[in-house]
């Protein structure tokens, strides 16, 4: 009986870019979404924090074979920033630490200190963090007010612009490379201001290729399901649009064939290296990868179902 639960729902297979609320965590999400299309599997692409809004990718059926992928892609924020107040979680649900006076600030001076910021930095993780230290996440450990060291990690800030100023705020937008925490920026700005930041606005506006796609919220899915699950199906994005910037191969029969076994073949003209999306005509047989011999392994099969 379990197994045949397990296996309960539609063998819908796509990406629906969900413009996920603020107040809902992101499993919360998922689920919601995952029953509204009645798919047989899910996932998301990494978490959103509950106090932020914007994209969230939703994987069904096949593409949650990508979801890692898109985990490691780049991000795109917009956030606002207020200058003076430091806070315990680096945002407005942790408890006000310190408050200090506002330099009187205008734009070159704030675009000054972001030009600082911008490329590759290391960045601290904050406490309040999903990280695990010793089995247990960090947050858990911050709620208990145990601090630990934390080593610096290596990010990239491929884009940091200053939007509309009106002290003690202001907005910023951000593309930035897996694993930036945009609370601690903030804070990192804050400080080289010299008064200290907190984030009171957050939004997810683009997660790898999706940085112009639009998104459906939880009401406007709700609305196109009351037309049928077969509306709803137009909603999502095929799977191959995760790698959209990768190259693609196409194979005959015979290759994939022997892909469908798990072996690597031999692709005229493909790239020498790296990462392919590989077809067999216009379907989308498998995520591959260059080997030293030049043949294409098969990473991720797709089946269809």
């Amino acid at each position: 009986m379990g197994r045949r639960g397990r296996a309960r729902g539609r063998p819908v297979n796509g990406i629906l870019l969900l413009d996920k609320p603020l107040g809902v965590s992101s499993n919360h999400a998922l689920q919601r979404v995952k029953r509204l299309f009645d798919a047989r599997k899910a996932g998301h692409t990494g978490s959103l924090d509950p106090l932020a809004d914007g994209m969230l990718p939703i994987c069904l059926g096949d593409a949650t074979k990508l979801s890692a992928y898109l985990l490691d892609a780049d991000k795109h924020y917009h956030f606002r920033v207020r200058l003076g107040v430091t806070t315990a979680t680096g945002d407005t649900e942790g408890e006000v630490v310190q408050t200090r006076p506002v330099p009187d600030l205008d734009s070159s001076d704030i675009e000054r200190v972001l030009a600082d910021f911008t490329g590759e930095i290391d960045q601290l993780p904050p406490m309040y963090s999903a990280l695990k230290h010793n089995g247990k996440r960090l947050y858990e450990l911050a709620r208990e007010g145990v601090e630990v060291e934390r080593e610096p990690r290596r990010i990239t800030i491929h884009a940091l612009t200053l939007g509309e100023v009106a002290l003690p705020e202001f907005e910023l937008r951000v593309h930035c490379s897996k694993g930036t925490y945009v609370r601690t920026l903030a804070e990192d700005i804050g400080e080289r201001l010299g008064c200290g930041a907190h984030v009171v606005g957050l939004r997810r506006t683009g997660v790898g290729p999706y940085t112009n796609f639009p998104m459906f919220t939880m009401e406007q899915l709700e609305q196109v399901a009351e037309k049928g699950q077969a509306e709803l199906d137009r909603l999502l994005l095929p799977i191959d649009t995760a790698l959209g910037e990768w190259p693609a191969v196409t194979v005959g029969a015979d290759s994939a064939f022997y892909m469908k076994q798990g072996q690597p073949v031999l692709v005229p003209k493909a790239p020498t290296e790296g990462w392919v999306r590989v077809y067999l005509g216009d379907q989308f047989l498998a995520v591959g990868e260059v080997q030293d011999d030049g043949r294409i392994a098969p990473k991720r099969l797709m089946t269809g179902g």
